[in-house]
């Protein structure tokens, strides 16, 4: 990053951006999900919404990735990796999405700015400051366990999503408590997995942009998982007393 003083400012500002982010969210809840409330403008339906929000990570990497052709197979597998996650999270998890609460439009724009300034940020780590990566790395230890966590922490993402679906499939509450799996360590496997999977991008790729990344999920779902789980012992007085927020036994 030496010879690319620029990308390195932009990341150490973008870092900043996230502490200041981490900050706010601390102080209040963003408000979607079971913390929408009035007063935040124009509200978008949920799968439009959550398809507007996550949908340029896939988009603005894609095109980047494509502008920088051809690509040594390394960085194309990094590529490969992260439009698995966000052709998923992006276009898949929209589809099946069961909620009907609306989402704000200023949480919408504020995600698309996220998204397009990280996944910029990533593929231009990647193809542009960082390309020649060898074919030897595939074989480094910090590959092979990047890969290890990115592929636990997607598959536990999604399969926390899956649960928290069926939640809603039949009569009843709109909320319910869920249970089963790691659901009876933690109230928040989806943000756990997603913490796991980034962190995971950042050691397998060894970028600095990665490790940023990693922070920024870290600021943006601790907040929000504590936040849940101070809700969920609040509606419901039978909550599990064991249960922790994110990590179990810990947080």
């Amino acid at each position: 990053m030496h010879d690319h003083p620029v990308f390195g400012t932009l990341l150490i500002a973008w870092t900043s951006v996230g502490v200041l982010a981490c900050l706010a969210l601390w102080r209040t809840n963003a408000p979607y999900g079971r913390f929408e409330r009035p007063g935040w403008g124009p509200r978008l339906p949920p799968r439009l919404a959550w398809l507007f929000m996550e949908s340029p990570g896939a988009i603005i990497f894609a095109a980047v990735l494509l502008a920088s052709l051809p690509v040594p197979p390394v960085p194309a597998l990094f590529g490969a990796l992260w439009l698995v996650h966000y052709l998923y999270r992006g276009f898949l998890y929209p589809l099946l999405l069961r909620s009907t609460r609306p989402v704000p439009v200023t949480i919408v724009v504020s995600a698309i700015g996220f998204h397009a300034a990280n996944a910029t940020l990533q593929a231009w780590a990647l193809y542009r400051v960082r390309p020649d990566r060898s074919v030897l790395w595939l074989t480094d230890p910090r590959f092979l366990a990047g890969l290890v966590l990115f592929a636990c922490g997607f598959a536990t993402a999604a399969w926390a999503d899956r649960h928290l679906r069926h939640l809603r499939a039949g009569p009843g509450p709109q909320y319910r408590v869920p249970g089963g799996g790691l659901f009876e360590y933690v109230s928040c496997p989806n943000y756990l997995g997603e913490i796991v999977e980034w962190t995971g991008w950042a050691i397998l790729t060894w970028t600095w942009a990665g490790a940023a990344f990693a922070f920024w999920t870290v600021a943006n779902l601790l907040p929000r998982a504590v936040a849940l789980h101070r809700w969920y012992r609040e509606h419901f007085p039978d909550y599990p007393a064991g249960r922790k927020a994110l990590v179990p036994r810990l947080l």
